[in-house]
């Protein structure tokens, strides 16, 4: 028996290592302006969303697109053995009363997971939010996708003639690529949550997370255009 909870509490710790080296930053990187580094950050969840849509296997209908409220994008690791850990960053955009779409405010997202694991794996995923009521769950903090907002599978593009009426009521409409490997049966609860201390960093403002959604408080750092622009041109 002691040998048994020796080696299950050593592969939580392995795991746990592992996460820490996954997200724990370099000496240079601690050193490095923050601006550039959630730039970085910003790019990617462009990157995401434009190799999504670019994908017939992965990209989001046009109806689904047109209909949603807001579009949220994730970048994970995740990684344990018996105990996965996830965590991530990503941006929310939501689309105004005139149809205009705010900048992409910066949030973070994680997952915890118990079950038999193995390995590490990258996870992209993009939400589709396709009701004000569920936009305004970001207002108060974290969001467990699936529990606090109902959440399904959105189809992709090669099965357009699934979109109906059901599916674009939905709250929550999940689009996500995994990569690395991966293995074990999990019960598992995503999340995103606010990130107000780097939005005033990023934009030098003190308005947060609803205001930037819905206000006019912050002019576009050219930065952030390619994603904005983009994200307009899939949605019209």
């Amino acid at each position: 028996m002691k040998l048994t909870s020796l080696l299950r509490a050593s592969s939580a710790l392995l795991g746990l290592a592992f996460l820490a080296c996954a997200f724990a930053p370099t000496a240079s990187a601690k050193d490095a302006p923050l601006a550039p580094r959630l730039t970085a950050r910003i790019e990617t969840c462009e990157a995401i969303l434009r190799e999504f849509q670019a994908d017939p296997q992965l990209a989001i209908p046009a109806d689904v697109l047109r209909a949603a409220k807001a579009i949220v994008i994730v970048n994970q690791v995740k990684g344990g053995l018996i105990l996965g850990l996830q965590y991530g960053y990503g941006v929310a955009l939501a689309r105004r009363d005139d149809g205009s779409w705010s900048i992409p405010v910066i949030i973070t997202a994680g997952e915890a997971s118990l079950g038999l694991q193995l390995g590490g794996q990258r996870t992209e995923t993009i939400y589709a939010l396709m009701n004000r009521d569920t936009v305004r769950l970001l207002f108060n903090g974290r969001v467990n996708i699936g529990v606090d907002a109902r959440a399904i599978a959105g189809p992709r593009t090669y099965e357009a003639e699934k979109v109906n009426r059901d599916i674009l009521t939905t709250p929550v409409l999940v689009y996500g690529r995994n990569s690395g490997y991966y293995a074990g049966a999990t019960v598992k609860t995503g999340w995103v949550d606010r990130n107000d201390a780097a939005n005033w960093d990023y934009y030098a403002t003190p308005y947060v997370l609803p205001e930037l959604l819905y206000g006019n408080f912050v002019q576009a750092p050219a930065t952030v255009r390619p994603l904005m622009d983009f994200v307009s041109q899939i949605t019209r």
